[in-house]
């Protein structure tokens, strides 16, 4: 009798092992099927220049990241040279679920973005690399309403823009009623300088300057290759300016219906990109000038040094205007300032 008790109670002691373990299984199943998922993730990618512009190789490179990290789990489908959305339309287009993602310039319409306006004016910037850091943190420390129904997947800049021309500028003077190619931001740069600033994107400069419609293009120097302007423009004034200002945003809702590893992976990605960008781009140029220089006789044009303190007095003002403008709309113009020139302190160390 003693012993079938033993018997029975042992039995009972196994068979709550097993239904313990089973269900601390199934725990771990259920724990892993909550956090973890394999759902596959196709995503549409827009931007208005060639594929082989150095935002173009940004795309590429931030897709082929998002697909090795999360095993494939993610595939990017992109959209060069304007094929899907034009600058002119890519935020309404990813509004409206024309394109996932669309990476465009916002310095390409002025007036959207009254902040990032005062760091995309000339500020001392050396480089690309130090600009899209900057240019990064400003947008997380002081996110744009006018981006608030997307998600902000990176952001990044240009290095500082030069005069590229058909005949050479080494003075006020020589500028004055320039027919010059601009993004929106320099307008007011450019005439302060006496030129007449154009208004275009960029991917319609090498026909103006074949046929004639403008003298000359001002923009971040990897243009002089990347999109053959140097064929024309067979001067680059050294004279740093303006910055442009990138940033790819993503529709709100497909943003919310990625699974959760897949949004860990493109936040990682945000920062990173910047970094990679800029310091590519910064490469890119001093591939782009030497190239220019050995293809198409590219002459650089140096200021002296009373011409650069001209160029200096007729420029010292615009960005403190700027944030008076900025000031007046109720936006804290004069913090942004502040905090634009202790990163670019930070970054330039």
């Amino acid at each position: 009798m003693v012993a079938k008790k033993i018997w029975v109670l042992t039995m009972m002691l196994v068979v709550g092992t097993i239904l313990a373990a089973c269900g601390g299984n199934e725990g771990k199943q259920q724990e892993t099927s909550a956090t973890e998922t394999t759902e596959k993730v196709n995503l549409t990618y827009a931007f208005f220049a060639p594929d082989t512009t150095f935002p173009a190789v940004q795309m590429k490179k931030w897709a082929e990241e998002l697909e090795e990290r999360t095993a494939g789990q993610v595939e990017v489908e992109m959209f060069f040279g304007g094929s899907l959305l034009e600058a002119n339309n890519m935020f309404e287009g990813v509004s409206n679920g024309t394109a996932d993602i669309g990476l465009t310039a916002t310095s390409y319409e002025p007036g959207r973005f009254p902040l990032m306006e005062i760091s995309d004016l000339p500020s001392g910037y050396p480089s690309s690399k130090v600009a899209s850091q900057v240019v990064h943190d400003l947008i997380e420390e002081y996110p744009p309403k006018e981006l608030e129904n997307f998600k902000i997947i990176t952001s990044f800049a240009t290095e500082p823009s030069y005069i590229q021309s058909i005949d050479p500028i080494a003075s006020l003077e020589e500028l004055q009623g320039k027919q010059l190619r601009i993004s929106g931001g320099l307008t007011p740069v450019m005439e302060a300088l006496g030129a007449a600033p154009v208004g275009m994107s960029q991917a319609e400069v090498t026909e103006a300057l074949q046929t004639g419609v403008i003298e000359g293009n001002v923009s971040s120097r990897e243009v002089l290759k990347d999109f053959k302007v140097s064929e024309s423009a067979k001067y680059v004034t050294d004279y740093p300016l303006t910055i442009t200002s990138f940033v790819a945003v993503m529709n709100k809702e497909k943003w919310q219906s990625l699974p959760d590893n897949v949004k860990e992976v493109i936040d990682e990605l945000n920062q990173e990109m910047s970094v990679f960008t800029g310091q590519y781009l910064d490469e890119h140029v001093e591939e782009a000038m030497e190239w220019s220089k050995k293809s198409e006789n590219l002459e650089v044009v140096k200021l002296n040094e009373k011409e650069k303190a001209r160029w200096d007095t007729a420029l010292e003002e615009i960005q403190d205007k700027k944030v008076e403008e900025v000031n007046k709309e109720g936006l804290p113009g004069s913090e942004y300032q502040e905090r634009l020139y202790e990163l670019i302190d930070k970054y330039s160390k």
